[in-house]
């Protein structure tokens, strides 16, 4: 038997298992009986051993009927005001004739003081919507089961964004809670063409997952495409954004990001109005946005906020922080190590006197300080917020200035690590911040092996991937690769906000104008025709 052979039995062994057990993960059956008390005996059977499952049985005249929730996940005070209280003692509005069919309506339509109600037709759906929070009618005589909206989710409240401060704007950040989520998305979308379509992604879990677009403006080919890669998820439980983000990226072995995420919801808005499109997980505060390129990772919502040179000064600043923060370390060891002559000789002079008496070569100088500042980085994270700040800028210094005393490292390295250090935080996008820091120690072991051929070599690598790389059909380096012309004035150089009239290269090409403008001739000249 060939090695091929045997993969393929191999593969289809796996893939006949996960039929299998695709079948288990359905462990409720479609019908529902007539009498209560099979069904309350059934869900018993299903949902054993769990003692946070409430199941109250009493009587609305003479129909038995019961409500079954889940301890924790519901609002009690909605389901004993507003359904128990209402069945047990609005009684008077049964006839004493009347049949079970009249009761049942009577109970739906008349006595059920609540706004969000729905009747399920199978035991599968109506034990998804008791998992997901909800509350469970069960009428005696009845193949129906009544859905009572009851969720009321422990969640910390909304909270100012922790790792996308700005200076000027809204301090809301998404919550882990995905409706609250989605309503602070609404507050701002006040849109009829606003869709938000529900999924449910995870064999077990079953987390809601909301695909969130605006209808006339989104591209219908990026729309199908996410849908179709939504669509292929198949794994037992989502737990994070994060999970969605590595399953339908477009390239895993590229390291640079092309799925931005985010916690601030005016950055959502302003996505959508782009015509982007925002997935939202339950129990995540971080919101996905598709596609993303090279200039939305760079970008920031205050830049929209200030006036067009101060945004187009920081935007210049955070490319060329990017680029410090991935090539300084690498260019510098080429340099020194290979070519010192491309130094002028004064400052090759300064920095031959720094490293007298270093032991170590020029590289294992950048490795080991670099390997420090990234392990205090990681420490600090863990740690609680005071303490960890602490330890970030003290450990530092102490460490830095130790190893310069003891003439290990010399102060030029010094200088250059936490110039890199400091470039990286500049990126508002931290994942992007993070691909930079690990080619920051590609570039260091190339340049250590190859000198400055190697830094060239390497970055024309890295350009001609980014040329090819793509979001969901739109290049990753758009517009400078796309010869979008109009989106030239809001990529690096952002230009006035009355010259933004048209859409990015993500929205439909029917909806590309976006702003209608006509300036007057002069303001401070008409001014003074009214004086």
């Amino acid at each position: 038997m060939g090695f091929i052979e045997i993969i393929k039995r191999r593969k289809e062994r796996v893939r006949n298992s996960q039929k299998k057990e695709t079948k288990e993960y359905i462990c409720a059956q479609e019908k529902i009986y007539i009498s209560i008390d099979d069904n309350l005996n059934y869900l018993r059977e299903v949902l054993n051993d769990n003692d946070d499952i409430v199941i109250r049985e009493f009587f609305a005249a003479d129909i038995k009927c019961a409500t079954v929730f889940i301890d924790g996940l519901v609002n009690r005070e909605i389901i004993d005001r507003d359904v128990i209280k209402h069945l047990m003692v609005e009684v008077q509005l049964f006839d004493k004739n009347i049949s079970q069919n009249e009761a049942y309506s009577k109970i739906l339509n008349t006595l059920l003081a609540t706004s969000d109600i729905k009747e399920v037709t199978s035991f599968k759906d109506a034990i998804l919507d008791l998992l997901c929070g909800e509350t469970l009618l069960f009428i005696d005589k009845s193949d129906k089961i009544i859905r009572i909206s009851t969720r009321n989710f422990p969640n910390r409240g909304i909270q100012q964004p922790i790792s996308e401060n700005a200076v000027r704007g809204p301090r809301d950040s998404f919550n882990e809670v995905v409706r609250f989520s989605t309503a602070l998305i609404r507050r701002r979308v006040r849109d009829t063409r606003l869709r938000v379509k529900n999924l449910k992604l995870g064999r077990r879990s079953k987390t809601d997952v909301y695909l969130i677009y605006v209808d006339d403006i989104v591209d219908r080919d990026i729309l199908n495409e996410v849908n179709q890669r939504l669509s292929k998820i198949d794994i037992d439980a989502i737990m994070e954004s994060g999970m969605i983000e590595q399953l339908i990226e477009d390239d895993i072995f590229c390291l640079f990001p092309t799925i931005q995420h985010t916690e601030r919801v005016d950055t959502a808005v302003a996505a959508l109005y782009e015509g982007r499109i925002v997935i939202l997980t339950d129990n995540t505060n971080l919101a996905l946005i598709v596609p993303a390129t090279f200039a939305t990772f760079i970008q920031h919502s205050e830049d929209y906020y200030e006036r067009w040179h101060i945004a187009t000064v920081i935007r210049i600043l955070r490319v060329f922080a990017a680029v410090l923060a991935m090539t300084l370390q690498g260019f510098y060891i080429s340099i020194s190590s290979f070519t010192p002559s491309m130094i002028p000789p004064d400052l090759g002079l300064f920095i031959a006197a720094t490293r007298e008496g270093v032991p170590i070569p020029v590289f294992l100088e950048a490795l080991f300080l670099e390997f420090m500042l990234e392990l205090l980085r990681e420490a600090g994270l863990r740690l609680p917020g005071p303490i960890g700040q602490t330890i970030g800028i003290v450990g530092g210094l102490i460490i830095g200035q130790a190893a310069v005393q003891a003439g290990i490292i010399s102060p030029i390295m010094v200088i250059l690590v936490a110039t890199t250090a400091i470039a990286s935080f500049a990126i508002p996008a931290y994942n992007f911040s993070i691909s930079l820091r690990l080619f920051k120690f590609v570039y260091i072991l190339v340049c250590a092996a190859l000198g400055l051929y190697g830094f060239i070599l390497l970055s024309l690598i890295i350009i001609g991937n980014l040329v090819k790389t793509k979001s969901f059909g739109i290049p990753y380096l758009s517009p400078f690769v796309s010869f979008e012309i109009l989106d030239y004035k809001d990529a690096i150089v952002r230009l006035p906000t009355r010259y933004l009239w048209s859409r990015p290269i993500f929205a439909s090409t029917q909806q590309k104008i976006r702003m209608l403008y006509e300036r007057t001739p002069d303001y401070a000249s008409a001014g003074e025709d009214k004086r």
